[in-house]
């Protein structure tokens, strides 16, 4: 099975019955989790019991992206206590969060902490990262595979960097904060540059929405730039890959 579930799709903070950023890509039995932000945990556990899963990766140290690493690390410690360390990518102000959140257990024993920075592979996966603007650091990646090829910005503001991040994949996941652009320097993005960013990708996931934001609208607004299929992420939404 190939597939992506999105665990959560707002950004800040979550609506009432949703999450923040999180999502759970599956490839022919391999889990591979993509940021775990506020109130994502218990939806990944209906798919993965125990916290069982692959690897992790953190595009950066905003609680909305990461937060749930930390329950994950308690489910991990008390329910497979002799479980090998999971791997998990980030870039190093993540390891201070989770640190902060609850050194005991020390989030480096339950995890096996790898900088996300530069490629490398991850169980079938070849990643890639690229460094995008954003308030902290945030790497956006890329994930490909024999048949998949997957990309995901975090959170970032327009950039052209986002261009060959979204080459040729079959599913950009992209951050879509905006419908109007807010003021300067620009750390996030409106609908429309998302789609402006992702024009070499075959299907564009638009996620990390403000609370509050009517998604049809943007969805419309980047459909005026982007030929390809154009989805809202919702939680629970589960996209074939296969």
């Amino acid at each position: 099975m190939r597939s992506l579930t999105v665990l959560g799709s707002c950004g800040a903070w979550p609506e009432a019955g949703r999450a923040c950023a999180g999502f759970l890509l599956e490839y022919d039995g391999f889990t591979v989790v993509l940021d775990l932000g506020y109130a994502t945990l218990p939806r990944l556990l209906e798919h993965c019991p125990d916290g069982e899963v692959d690897a992790v990766v953190v595009t950066h140290q905003h609680p909305d992206h990461c937060v749930d690493v930390s329950a994950l690390a308690r489910v991990r410690h008390y329910q497979a206590p002799h479980a090998a360390p999971i791997p998990l990518f980030c870039p190093p102000g993540v390891l201070d969060v989770l640190r902060a959140l609850e050194p005991r257990p020390d989030p480096a024993t339950v995890f096996a902490v790898h900088d996300l920075a530069g490629a490398r592979e991850i169980g079938p996966f070849q990643l890639e990262t690229a460094l995008l603007p954003h308030y902290v650091t945030n790497l956006g990646v890329r994930l490909s595979a024999p048949g998949l090829t997957v990309s995901y910005t975090g959170d970032s503001g327009p950039a052209p960097e986002l261009a060959a991040l979204a080459e040729g994949a079959d599913l950009h996941i992209s951050d879509a904060t905006h419908q109007v652009p807010p003021p300067e320097p620009r750390f996030l993005m409106t609908a429309r540059e998302a789609a402006a960013g992702a024009k070499g990708a075959k299907r564009l996931l638009l996620t990390h929405f403000w609370p509050g934001t009517d998604r049809a609208v943007s969805v419309s607004q980047a459909q005026e730039l982007f030929a390809g299929e154009v989805i809202a992420a919702e939680e629970g939404l589960v996209l074939d890959l296969g």
